[in-house]
């Protein structure tokens, strides 16, 4: 009997193989609001500087600081410098009315803040020799400097990043409006079983809906994959090698990798077990549950995953190695939030395995359970927030004990 292989463990090694998946894909050419989600194909390197030119910080007086001495000085009241506009040069003796946001004028070095001026206001626009009284100011107050965000030709984002809202907003404010990103990969979804029916379909005796293929589908397209659908394949070998041969044979539209559902068990009729001897697929068991038998390998050179066939069991594989392995690998998608919680009740896990249990974390911190360990209980999955992780060597947990949770 083959010992059970660590969580870690596997995640790498599906880590490895997507390695292999993604050096082939291209990238395409999105608007930015397009690319949200996705992640960048190539290094942007800034094509000017940010800010562009030295602006206020403040609204105030943009002033030559040598003009004001340690104990104040009144100044000639210049052209107001509002937003968007190109001043003219500041002459010695002059403070400026200038905008927050607006282009420091030449000469100035500093802006004083309205609120410590004499009068603290603005005069009017129309009004003649206005005077205005100054504290000193340091060279430097309240200026925004050219390049201090980030100097034209500096690498703004490398390849890889995950394209969030403050991404785009750099991208924009650097003038952009589209990116190059990694092109989603491919992936041929196929769930077995002679018990399974489409939903919809009669259901006649012995028979139950296919919820995987749902669950994961939408699993992948939440985390940026272009899904194929094959249908749900019986329990004959035959007619599963036939479908799978099809799609990773088909060269107008390739698929990058091969999940499947059910059939990866140590049972008489395990489908996918079956269909897969002959090719470089290892089925061995994960120290993980549910979703403890796993498949990993290739066929006809494409990277293949074997899921269990119960529906806990898959969300919980997607979660635990797909997902992480994809976001490690494409930069996308984002890992599920991570964070602590209480308790509300004790609990208790197999000896020598990872636990994943479902859960709720409330508004109070306190993470109740949704239903037990079984990995049938698609309720209980639909009403929980949270997979609770409970790692090796834990048996046990009392009420109020912390433990990591990964937020759905």
């Amino acid at each position: 009997m083959s010992v059970p292989r660590s969580v870690a463990a596997h995640r790498q090694a599906v880590v490895e193989l997507l390695t292999g998946a993604t050096t082939s894909n291209g990238r395409l050419r999105l608007p930015l609001l397009e690319a949200l989600g996705k992640a960048l194909a190539a290094d942007v390197h800034a094509p000017l500087s940010l800010p562009p030119f030295a602006n206020s910080q403040m609204d105030g007086f943009a002033v030559r600081s040598a003009d004001i001495p340690d104990d104040g000085a009144e100044l000639w009241v210049a052209a107001p410098v509002p937003a968007g506009a190109e001043p003219a040069a500041l002459k010695s003796g002059f403070a400026a009315p200038i905008m927050t946001g607006a282009m420091i004028p030449d000469g100035a070095d500093a802006v004083v803040p309205i609120e410590k001026a004499t009068p603290n206001a603005f005069p009017d626009a129309t009004a003649r020799d206005a005077v205005v009284d100054l504290p000193a100011v340091a060279p430097g107050t309240y200026v925004r400097n050219r390049g201090s965000d980030i100097e034209k030709g500096a690498l703004a984002l490398p390849a890889g990043t995950l394209l969030g809202p403050a991404q785009l907003g750099l991208l924009a404010a650097l003038g952009l409006t589209a990116v190059d990103v990694r092109e989603p990969l491919l992936v041929l979804l196929v769930t077995t079983g002679d018990e399974v029916v489409e939903p919809g379909e009669e259901l006649s005796a012995g028979k139950i809906y296919d919820s995987n293929g749902t669950l994961l589908e939408a699993s992948m397209r939440q985390a940026g994959l272009r899904v194929v659908r094959t249908g749900i394949s019986d329990d004959d070998p035959a007619s599963l090698l036939t479908e799978l041969h099809r799609h990773t044979r088909n060269t107008d539209n390739p698929v990058d990798l091969v999940v499947t559902t059910g059939g990866v068990s140590k049972g008489a009729y395990e489908v996918v077990r079956q269909a897969m001897a002959g090719h470089p697929v290892d089925f061995l068991p994960v120290a993980m549950q549910p979703g403890g038998p796993q498949g990993l390998g290739t066929f006809n050179g494409v990277p293949f995953l074997g899921f269990p066939g119960n529906p806990v069991s898959c969300l919980v594989s997607f979660e635990m190695f797909l997902r992480p392995a994809l976001s490690q690998v494409m930069g996308t998608p984002a890992l599920r939030a991570v964070r602590t919680a209480i308790l509300a009740e004790p609990l208790t896990s197999p000896e020598g395995k990872h636990q994943v249990r479902r859960g709720s974390v409330g508004a109070d911190g306190m993470l109740r359970m949704e239903g037990g360990a079984g990995s049938h209980l698609v309720h209980a999955l639909a009403r929980a927030n949270a997979l609770v992780q409970i790692p090796v060597g834990v048996t046990e947990l009392a009420a109020g004990a912390e433990v990591e949770v990964w937020m759905l």
